[in-house]
């Protein structure tokens, strides 16, 4: 009877632990302050996911991007996606706080890999706080680095696999946004991480192309794998769903990071619908900067064009009434 009751809590213990977390509805994070020298704050907040799962946030007062940052520990490895957008320890104490989080192996912290999002550097400004730590490995932020350490042969397409050791993080090519782009997927916590492919706030393309065939190829990948929880590298909009002006350091009501598997796999058909310029959708803004400033540039001109001729226009009049009157 005591061999069948072990062997029931066995295996009651090994269906809680192949169970899905919760979603992190949980998640409230500090708003920053529309006078942040009067409003002061910790720079760096951090919530657990589960044991062995770390959220950072960069407060919008230390930096206004307030990036979120994720760290992943494995039994032989950590993971550090994206370092953020400050480089300075005295500002932001990154490497303090990383490596306080990250557990002692034989007598020394367990090595961090240190992997990007994508190249721009409020995703990787962080990494000179790092980079000179014992046991560090940074994955290099440019294409060629990206696609040689992951060993993409065939880029966008393929996948590759990070062994943490009893932990398996999947990249894939996600470009659009960024040339560079990747998306993580954590089959521990069945996360998606997506840097700024997909976040609560504004989607920005880059490369319209490029990035409709990204939502449609990570969409196909989580079709069939339990998605918990999608996890960005920004907030940018409120519960209500609107957008923060760009470069505040105050969200107030903001709403929580995760968004759903629903959103992935809504994305594709969202840019078959995109007009080329700004498309809410609910939980998130797709849009393209350099369309929208070549927009906004090209009708500036026409109205300077049509103010141009109407001088011309009220010059030749006056002429041509002095011209009569003498």
């Amino acid at each position: 009877m005591r061999h069948l009751m072990v062997m029931i809590l066995a295996g009651l213990c090994a269906s809680a632990q192949a169970q899905v977390p919760a979603p992190a509805a949980e998640f409230g994070w500090n708003a920053g302050a529309a006078d942040c020298a009067a409003t002061p704050q910790p720079p760096l907040q951090v919530q657990r996911l589960d044991a062995s799962t770390f959220v950072l946030r960069q407060n919008p007062c230390a930096s206004f991007e307030a990036n979120f940052l994720y760290l992943l520990i494995g039994d032989t490895r950590a993971l550090l996606v994206d370092s953020g957008s400050v480089a300075d320890p005295a500002r932001m104490p990154l490497a303090q706080e990383v490596t306080a989080l990250l557990p002692m192996r034989d007598g020394a912290k367990l090595p961090l890999l240190v992997a990007h999002t994508h190249s721009h550097r409020d995703h990787r400004d962080g990494d000179a706080q790092l980079a000179p730590l014992a046991k560090v490995e940074i994955v290099p932020p440019d294409e060629a680095g990206v696609r040689a350490f992951y060993g993409f042969t065939r880029w966008p397409e393929g996948e590759a696999q990070l062994d943490l050791g009893g932990r398996t993080i999947d990249v894939l090519p996600a470009p659009g946004h960024n040339d560079n782009q990747v998306v993580f997927y954590d089959r521990q916590t069945a996360t998606l991480l997506t840097g700024d492919f997909l976040l609560p706030g504004r989607v920005t393309v880059a490369d319209t192309d490029a990035f409709r065939a990204s939502a449609r190829r990570i969409a196909t990948f989580v079709r069939d794998r339990p998605v918990a929880r999608v996890l960005g590298g920004h907030v940018e909009m409120d519960k209500s769903g609107r957008l923060y002006p760009h470069g505040t350091t105050h969200h107030p009501d903001e709403r929580g990071p995760a968004l759903a598997k629903s959103d992935v796999l809504a994305l594709p058909s969202a840019m078959d619908d995109f007009n080329g310029f700004y498309s809410p959708h609910g939980n998130f803004v797709i849009t393209h900067p350099t369309h929208m400033l070549a927009a906004l540039v090209a009708g500036v001109l026409l109205v300077l064009a049509g103010l141009a001729w109407l001088m011309v226009r009220t010059m030749r009049r006056r002429r041509a009434r002095a011209a009569a009157r003498g």
